[in-house]
């Protein structure tokens, strides 16, 4: 079936759109009252997220209430942790906890290799729920975590801001890293396919640790695994989105993906020349330009635009909604995006 609006899968191919397509990342979530109340009614993130008919109704909400261009699968990028037999604990303003951690070659020998089918089929029967209820209205994004931010916090055992258990691991033992990140890199592929089989359009990589690397490590430890899941997802658009890997831009252009995200470190003239013409770029508002008033935010992503041009963009943030954002700001961003437009 063809879909209605089907610009941002024009857009990552490189066809020519009518208007710039806009969706957020993490849309799908705490900003919205209505996300809220169907947290309260699931009682935690992780019910909340493994049941599929309440991940069907918060993934809709955004398509329904701010009128993006796109829907993604409201899931979390530790459910592969989870279904190589490393579970984790979403805690109150602490994030994740994994009571145990991956420590030596053992604990990565008695890791499963996902299969996407059954470890995980809660987040692709969600996916064909929002698949029949969208009804070829707008796109489904799927997505997974790099190999690397996945790794981060399985060795790791929770958020940090440097990561330097995952870190040491890269210095002190880097064949038992490169041994975790093949088997989270198998599995993310059997992730990835069973979500597109599902009904996923298009899927999204985020590797939302990548700027605690050094340019070297990042080609050692991230790139190669990355590169390994787009050369083995052949049927769908896929974006690739690295926070604060300003210094691999260079490299990710070479990769087998239609998107370059950007955040809003990354200047949008300079990635443009660095990874040239044959990409879709996506981003990269400041998710704090959103706290301003709404001339502020019409200024900022009208200035926005105006750098991407009108070649290949899908217009989106830099990094997720923060969840103080306030919706109709939310909207302003959205509507004046669909508002501007570069036809001719």
């Amino acid at each position: 079936m063809q879909l209605k609006n089907d610009l941002i899968l024009r857009a990552a191919r490189g066809e020519k759109t009518e208007r710039i397509p806009v969706w957020l990342m993490r849309q799908a979530g705490r900003v919205l009252p209505e996300y809220r109340a169907v947290r309260e009614k699931a009682g935690s993130f992780i019910k909340l997220a493994t049941t599929p008919e309440l991940a069907a109704e918060v993934t809709l909400q955004p398509v329904n209430i701010l009128g993006v261009d796109a829907a993604i699968i409201f899931s979390d990028i530790l459910v592969i942790p989870e279904a190589m037999g490393l579970p984790y604990e979403m805690e109150e303003k602490r994030g994740p906890i994994f009571p145990k951690i991956i420590q030596n070659q053992k604990d990565v020998d008695n890791l499963l290799i996902a299969n996407g089918e059954t470890d995980l089929n809660y987040v692709t029967k969600a996916i064909k729920i929002v698949k029949n209820e969208l009804n070829d209205s707008v796109p489904l994004i799927g997505f997974a975590g790099a190999p690397f931010t996945i790794m981060a916090y399985m060795v790791e055992g929770s958020g940090s801001k440097t990561f330097s258990k995952a870190k040491k691991m890269l210095y002190t033992e880097p064949l038992l890293a490169h041994s975790l990140l093949e088997k989270i890199t198998q599995s993310t592929i059997n992730y990835l396919n069973a979500q597109i089989n599902a009904g996923a359009d298009l899927i999204q990589i985020f590797d939302s640790w990548a700027g605690i690397l050094s340019p070297e490590q990042y080609n050692e430890f991230s790139l190669p695994y990355i590169s390994k899941i787009c050369e083995a997802i052949t049927t769908v658009p896929k974006t690739v989105f690295a926070k604060g890997a300003f210094f691999a831009r260079k490299d990710m252009a070479k990769l087998n993906c239609e998107t370059i995200g950007l955040d809003w470190n990354m200047g949008i003239e300079e990635s443009r020349r660095i990874i040239g013409e044959n990409k879709t770029l996506q981003g990269n508002l400041d998710p704090c330009a959103l706290y301003g008033t709404y001339d502020q935010i019409k200024k900022e992503t009208i200035s926005m635009l105006k750098q991407f041009g009108n070649h290949r963009h899908i217009a989106n943030l830099g990094h997720g909604l923060y969840p103080d954002t306030q919706p109709d700001k939310i909207k302003c961003f959205i509507e004046t995006v669909k508002e501007y437009s570069h036809i001719g």
